[in-house]
C-alpha cells in the first residue's frame, strides 16, 4: 500500500477518447473527489454530483485541493493541475447522468442507497454507459439486483488517496458481462492504475484483509496488550507497512471500517469479523478519524 506520486502513465491510447468520454462521479466525499481528480488528470471531463449543490461544490473543490497537493509534491507536469481542474464541474442529483459515458458511484456503504442510486441512474444514463460502484465491501451482484439490466454493473474499487495509490480492484458480479468488465479494465488503465481482479465475495481481496488487520489491532488495544503507538510501530517496523493500523483506520474512517466489518460478518458469520467494541464506541462518540478531526489520533487542522 505504498503511495506512488507519479502521474498517470501514457498507455498508448488515443487521448481524444478521454475528451469525448464524460465521467459522472456520484458522491463528493473523500473517495468521490479523489476519483474525480484522477479522471480529470487523465483527460476526462468530469462532473461531481451530490444531493445538494453545496456538497457537490465541496467535492469539486476537494478534487482541486488534491491536485494542488500533488503539484506541490512535484508529482504533476507543468500545467497539468490547471488543465485537470478546468475539466471538473459540479451538479445536483443525477440529472447529469444523461450525458455520461462512465458513471462511478462513490456513495455511503449502504446497500439500499446504492441500489436506489443505480435504479435511478439506469433510467437516465445512455444504455451504453458503463455503470461502476466504488464499494469496498458490498457484493456487486446484490447491488445489481435493482437494475433491469444487471449485466452492465461492475465494481471498480479505488484506494485512498486516489491520486497516490496505484491499485484498483475490479470486481465483476455474477451477471456482469465480459465486455463491461473489459471496459472497466480499460478505464482503470487510462487512469494509470494497476488492476487486480477479484471474485464477487464480501470484502473482495483488499478490504477483507484490511478489516481483519484493523479489527485485531483494535482488540489488542482494547485488551491492554499494548499502546496504540507501540502497535502502530510494530506494524510499520515489523512488517514494513507504510503506516500502522490506527493511522490507517483514521485515514479510511472508523465508521467505514465498522460498516465493512458488519458486511463481512453478515456474509461469513466468522468470529474474526466481530467488531471490537472500542470501534463501535468511537463511532458513537463521532471520533471517526481524520474526517472528524479526531480518531485514534487528533487532527486539529482537519475539516469536519
Amino acid at each position: 500500500m505504498s503511495p506512488d506520486d507519479t502521474p498517470p502513465v501514457d498507455d498508448g491510447s488515443d487521448p481524444r477518447e478521454s475528451v469525448r468520454t464524460r465521467v459522472l462521479v456520484i458522491g463528493g466525499g473523500i473517495m468521490g473527489s479523489g476519483i474525480a481528480a484522477q479522471a480529470a488528470l487523465a483527460g476526462f471531463p468530469v462532473t461531481v454530483v451530490d444531493v445538494s449543490e453545496e456538497l457537490a461544490r465541496k467535492g469539486a473543490a476537494q478534487a482541486a485541493r488534491a491536485l494542488e497537493h500533488a503539484e506541490r509534491k512535484g508529482a504533476l507536469p507543468e500545467g497539468a493541475r490547471e488543465a485537470a481542474v478546468a475539466r471538473i464541474d459540479a451538479g445536483i442529483g443525477l440529472r447529469r447522468a444523461d450525458g455520461a459515458q462512465i458513471v462511478v458511484e462513490a456513495a455511503t456503504e449502504r446497500l439500499d442507497l446504492k441500489r436506489q442510486i443505480f435504479r435511478e441512474v439506469e433510467s437516465i444514463a445512455p444504455p451504453t454507459a458503463l455503470l461502476a460502484s466504488n464499494t469496498s465491501s458490498l457484493p456487486i451482484t446484490s447491488i445489481a439486483e435493482a437494475l433491469a439490466d444487471p449485466g452492465r454493473l461492475v465494481g471498480i474499487h479505488f484506494f485512498n488517496p486516489v491520486l497516490q495509490m496505484d491499485l484498483v480492484e475490479i470486481i465483476p458480479g455474477f451477471t456482469t458481462r465480459p465486455d463491461i468488465t473489459e471496459r472497466a479494465h480499460d478505464f482503470a488503465r487510462r487512469l494509470g492504475k494497476t488492476v487486480v481482479a477479484s471474485r464477487d465475495s464480501p470484502g473482495f481481496v483488499t478490504t477483507r484483509a484490511l478489516a481483519v488487520l484493523v479489527n485485531e489491532a483494535a482488540w489488542m488495544l482494547y485488551e491492554g496488550v499494548a499502546t496504540k503507538e507501540d502497535i502502530d510501530a510494530a506494524y510499520r517496523l515489523g512488517f514494513h507497512h507504510p503506516m500502522g493500523p490506527f493511522q490507517l483506520v483514521d485515514l479510511v474512517g472508523i465508521d467505514t471500517a465498522v460498516a465493512i466489518l458488519d458486511v463481512l460478518w453478515d456474509g461469513f458469520r466468522d468470529s474474526k469479523y466481530r467488531v471490537c467494541p472500542l470501534l463501535r464506541q468511537m463511532v458513537s462518540a463521532r471520533q471517526l478519524g481524520r474526517k472528524s478531526g479526531r480518531g485514534f489520533y487528533d487532527y486539529p487542522g482537519a475539516r469536519p
